[in-house]
């Protein structure tokens, strides 16, 4: 979760590779919200996840009918913008293109337009780590639409309403429910209920976006052993929780210390999770480092 002042200039911009590029005004993407992106981490040089990054991008264009793209110049183009930073945020922004007819309707000759950016990462709070943020419950719904669940598309008006919601600073996330009363995610992060000794994460066959890390997070408890449930969730869930954390590409794991004035506390299950979450992104970028060197 990034902070409220965070420079919003980019330190690299390409737009189809070339650095002096422009974006048309008829680009279906700023008409119609008609793309996908992704926010992938950099450290030391190296793209965090590409891999999840790619293969959701690339599932998002089959879905939406986006015309293929080379996934293998993007990675490229990433790995270039990643390069020469200790720690940098790299978006892949890739939209239908722009537009060869007026209206919704797709003429089907459209041509997709990629943008990538580096942005400065700042240093994590620690303290967010360790004791967890605070977290409270938005007002707004998330609409149900399967043909877009799990899709990390363009349109976010409901997460930026609900960011509305709050200013106070100090509050680091707001979960939100869909039209149905189901939980689903934080603006910009997936959520999971540890009960017992399992962990549960809402299903995202409704709304919500299938995030890169939620899915590292489900294969490192799967290699431990750890019982992992995937399912609708709802209020009364939320409240039989005696730990709650958030993932996203760029926090990997953040616990929950209050959730709507109710503490909590980072729990052992939340700690373990984090540790070898941990050991297995590290062993990943040393593969990476490897193979590309």
């Amino acid at each position: 979760m990034s902070s409220r002042g965070e420079n919003a200039s980019p330190e690299i911009i390409r737009i189809n590779g070339r650095p002096a590029a422009e974006v048309s005004v008829l680009e279906r993407g700023l008409h119609y919200g008609d793309g996908l992106f992704e926010t992938i981490a950099c450290l030391n040089g190296r793209a965090r996840l590409l891999d999840r990054h790619l293969q959701r991008l690339a599932g998002g264009c089959a879905r939406l009918g986006i015309a293929p793209v080379d996934l293998a110049a993007i990675a490229r183009e990433v790995r270039e913008a990643a390069r020469d930073a200790d720690r940098a945020v790299v978006k892949v922004l890739l939209t239908r293109g722009p537009a060869t007819a007026r209206g919704y309707a797709i003429s089907g000759d459209e041509q997709p337009t990629r943008v990538t950016l580096r942005y400065r990462w700042p240093e994590d709070d620690a303290a967010l780590s360790e004791q967890g943020a605070r977290v409270r419950i938005a007002r707004i719904r998330l609409g149900e639409n399967p043909a877009l669940a799990g899709l990390k598309h363009c349109n976010r008006l409901e997460q930026i309403l609900a960011r509305r919601e709050c200013n106070d600073g100090q509050i680091g996330e707001l979960l939100m429910f869909s039209s149905s009363g189901a939980l689903i995610s934080g603006t910009m992060s997936n959520v999971f209920l540890v009960q017992d000794s399992r962990i549960l994460t809402p299903g995202v066959d409704r709304c919500g976006v299938a995030g890169v890390m939620r899915a590292e997070v489900l294969a490192v408890a799967a290699a431990a052993g750890i019982d992992a449930q995937e399912r609708r969730l709802d209020e009364e869930d939320l409240a039989r929780s005696h730990e709650l954390f958030l993932t996203n590409a760029l926090m990997g794991i953040r616990p929950v210390r209050e959730l709507a004035g109710r503490p909590l506390l980072p729990g052992p299950m939340t700690r373990r999770l984090q540790a070898q979450l941990a050991a297995r992104l590290s062993a990943a970028a040393d593969r990476d480092r490897d193979a590309h060197d």
